[in-house]
């Protein structure tokens, strides 16, 4: 009855977690800052409906954002022009559309597994094949280019990097990913860089695909994670003038334009001060810290090198849905590995978004279900 499209993908993980706890639980699942919006944001945002910025824009999204976007980008070597650049309706949009530019039916995308619930999905909606690509605890949880080479077949069309990591906090280094753009180039396929984390760096440095004056490389990112901003639903791709020409095609038929006074309240992230940025790094810097104080006594963990998130694997029989289900009934939510791809099993994802008081007080529930198993 229903389209095979979606009948070959399931509901987010994730959101199976938090329909099981209970009103009280203390949430270590977040994928979102815990922190508000800053302020001159908000009062670009009140300003531009006074303003009257109610309507359609253009598709692209406004001239002024586009401009502060490829200026943006300019700090990690990327140079970009107006028609490089489409502004979307949050990050994910700009992941669909890339995949729908790019993706035929039969197509190979290569993932990173434990990787970002979307990429499957994505991947099966635009009728490719997910072709998993291990990342392992021993290499930091970084993809590595000979890892990536063996999963290279005639039908590879994508490779998705994402670096800072969901869910592991793995930051790539260059050498890595010029290894990505030198396999693309030699193979024919395209990359799709998901930078969405790129400022939430705590050791290494940020190194785009882009960089590397490649053709085939199709940058996302957003304004969601590095501002607070995950409800403005405001993400744009950096992509080849005429990968973005299909991408819009899409993008006119499914959402003809990103939300206006988003795009406005963007414009006045990316140009205004950037002091809030900062602080929210440093913060979750020293949460960092706690969690993996606590998890030293009781699992085995590589340490974040970037985003909010740990990946830890306890020493427990119960498998990664059982265990969090557990944790949940006890109060607080965290996220199976399982939810990331078959190579997350045995792994939970926790989310360091939350109060290092509300953090102190969910170990204690952890310890005590671990301890117990």
């Amino acid at each position: 009855m229903w389209a095979e499209r979606t009948s070959q993908i399931s509901l987010s993980g994730i959101r199976e977690i938090f329909t099981l706890t209970r009103p009280d639980a203390i949430n270590l699942g977040l994928g979102q800052p815990d922190f508000d919006t800053p302020v001159h944001i908000k009062e670009a945002a009140k300003k531009a409906l006074d303003a009257g910025y109610t309507s359609y824009t253009p598709n692209l999204g406004f001239p002024e954002l586009i401009d502060a976007i490829a200026h943006y980008y300019e700090q990690y070597g990327v140079h970009a022009g107006q028609e490089q650049i489409i502004c979307t309706s949050g990050g994910s949009e700009a992941l669909h559309l890339a995949f729908e530019a790019l993706v035929n039916p039969g197509d190979e995308v290569i993932l990173p597994d434990p990787g970002f619930v979307a990429y499957s999905p994505l991947t099966r909606v635009a009728g490719g094949v997910p072709v998993s690509a291990r990342v392992k605890a021993e290499d930091g949880f970084k993809l590595q280019p000979n890892t990536v080479a063996e999963c290279i077949t005639e039908k590879t069309k994508v490779l998705i990097v994402n670096s800072p990591a969901n869910p592991t906090g793995a930051v790539q280094r260059y050498d890595e990913i010029k290894g990505f753009v030198e396999l693309a180039e030699d193979h024919d396929f395209y990359i799709v860089s998901d930078e969405v984390y790129d400022k939430l760096l705590y050791e290494g440095e940020h190194v785009s695909p882009a960089s590397f004056d490649s053709e085939r490389v199709i940058v996302v990112n957003s304004v969601s994670k590095t501002y607070a901003m995950t409800g403005w639903r405001l993400g744009y791709a950096i992509a080849p003038a005429a990968l973005v020409e299909e991408m819009l095609k899409v993008h006119q038929y499914i959402q003809a334009c990103a939300p206006s006074i988003s795009q406005k309240a963007a414009y006045a992230a990316l140009i205004g001060p950037q002091d809030s940025v900062r602080s929210m790094v440093k913060e979750f810097k020293t949460r960092r810290s706690v969690v993996m104080e606590h998890l030293n006594e009781i699992a085995e963990c590589v340490t974040p090198e970037g985003a909010f998130y740990v990946f830890p694997r306890f020493a427990t029989s119960d498998t990664s849905l059982d265990l969090t289900k557990k944790l949940a009934q006890g109060g607080v939510i965290v996220v199976p590995g399982s939810a990331f791809g078959r190579f997350g099993e045995g792994h939970v994802r926790i989310s360091f978004a939350a109060s290092r008081q509300d953090i102190d007080r969910a170990f204690l529930t952890i310890k005590e279900e671990v301890s117990a198993r």
